[in-house]
């Protein structure tokens, strides 16, 4: 495959200014919160690994030996997620101390050199937001509107780079399609789609909030995008499955902001959403894996889909009840190109695989790198490239069942273990880094790139 003019000489396409770092969220990492839905759901004894949150890793009191951990990488940054449900514990009441502590946070990044990227929103909402209807509800979108003006007014001074929401489309699917994320609905198809449009609004709502406190602030929000595969090739009701679930997983958010369509099936009803067309400054993609869509008579509640991975693909840790996906890093040149059409640029927000043993992450990374390198040299504009996770955090449903994280945690005492993929992460990016053109060189070269791509 030919990828463009400057493949031969990998260690210059990456320039000075490319943010080299890894993602975090505060449910995850923070420990010590117990007035999320999330914190309801594991009390109710849904997490299915049986784990529980508690300290997570203890960012809350002290994420500072966290930072040192990731300065000594040679990160220049970090993507962490304030939690909205300590900044509002109850409806209209600020705590001003959680504020302050998310500031200490972003100035201990500043201090070591490392650019701040906040998320506003990483899945979880207070208890009285949840008890309100959650983004089914209307007032949704006021509410956290509410929110991002407050937060973005107490910490816009050292923060510039906001990404809004973090998987929509996984926010969506897994609380009101599949169950398995809090509130917990199945086949709720059209309850998926009113969430799926408030959360279209508010993020266009965030947006203009973001820009009228900031002229120069860079928003976006996290796409997870994932390849799918028919599992039969052979057979037309796999294909157009496949096609089905690839449109409305990786397109319903992103279309809206693309064409300003309501999502799917509001947009057959004659609905749409021109404000949200157009509110983003760049995209950003969470991109981990490929799995195949197959029908099945079996499974009425999903719309008879039935989703695997070969047991022969290179692929990490199985869950609790299903494995994870198929590590595939050379979809993330499908992630990309079918952004392309927002023509913004691209930062990978997240990427990573569940690996105990550390077995696959470092092909993993080199991997990526690689289909990162060969990206850049046909003209994409990749501005960034943010490895899950850190250390191994709380994952969700599957609680400490899976672990993504460079070093190792253990919950029970807090010590941390590099595993042998975060000295290769620290080489990589020292060599990416040797020889980096700066940034007026940087976009001269992308630009001489990017013609010569399209006169191919």
């Amino acid at each position: 495959m030919e990828t463009g003019p400057n493949h031969h000489n990998h260690k210059t396409v990456f320039p000075a200014d490319f943010a080299w770092g890894v993602a975090t969220s505060s449910h995850q990492v923070e420990g010590g919160n117990r007035n999320n839905q999330w914190a309801a759901w594991e009390q109710r004894g849904r997490i299915r690994s049986k784990d529980s949150v508690g300290l997570a890793c203890d960012w809350w009191r002290n994420a500072e030996s966290d930072f040192d951990r990731a300065h000594s990488l040679g990160l220049n940054a970090l993507r962490l997620s304030v939690e909205w449900s300590r900044i509002e514990p109850q409806e209209g009441c600020w705590d001003e101390t959680a504020l302050g502590r998310y500031r200490q946070m972003l100035r201990a990044l500043h201090e070591r050199g490392m650019r701040p990227f906040v998320t506003l929103h990483h899945f979880t909402n207070p208890q009285w937001f949840e008890a309100k209807g959650g983004f089914a509800a209307p007032e949704s979108v006021a509410l956290f509107q509410r929110f991002t003006q407050r937060v973005v007014g107490a910490l816009g001074d050292l923060c510039r780079d906001w990404c809004t929401f973090n998987e929509p489309n996984v926010y969506t699917s897994l609380g009101y399609f599949l169950g398995e994320f809090p509130p917990g609905f199945k086949g709720r198809f059209l309850v998926a789609a009113r969430v799926m449009r408030h959360l279209c609004l508010a993020h266009a709502e965030a947006y203009r909030t973001i820009h009228t406190l900031q002229t120069d602030a860079n928003v976006g929000w996290a796409q997870h995008y994932v390849v799918f595969k028919p599992r039969r090739p052979e057979s037309a009701l796999d294909r157009w499955l496949c096609g089905f679930i690839h449109r409305r997983f990786n397109d319903n958010f992103a279309e809206g902001i693309h064409s300003g369509r309501a999502p799917f099936p509001l947009n057959k009803f004659g609905q749409s959403l021109p404000d949200v067309k157009g509110t983003c400054d760049y995209v950003g993609i969470n991109y981990y894996s490929r799995l195949r869509v197959g029908f099945t008579l079996r499974s009425p509640k999903t719309l008879f889909i039935k989703i695997t991975v070969p047991p022969h693909k290179p692929q990490g840790d199985s869950g609790v009840e299903v494995p994870y996906g198929e590590a595939y890093p050379e979809g993330l040149r499908w992630a990309v190109d079918h952004f392309a059409q927002l023509k913004k640029p691209i930062y990978i927000l997240e990427n990573g695989v569940p690996d105990r043993d550390d077995r696959i992450r470092p092909w993993l990374i080199e991997s990526t790198l690689n289909q990162m390198r060969s990206l850049m040299a046909t003209g994409c504009d990749l501005r960034g490239y943010f490895h899950w996770t850190l250390t191994d955090n709380f994952e969700w449903n599957e609680g400490w069942h899976l672990r993504f994280g460079l070093f190792e945690l253990d919950p029970a005492t807090q010590t941390r273990k590099a595993r042998p993929s975060s000295e290769l992460y620290a080489r990589l990016i020292r060599e990416a880094m040797e020889g980096a053109p700066s940034s007026s060189q940087a976009v001269a070269a992308m630009e001489a790139m990017s013609q010569g791509w399209q006169k191919r």
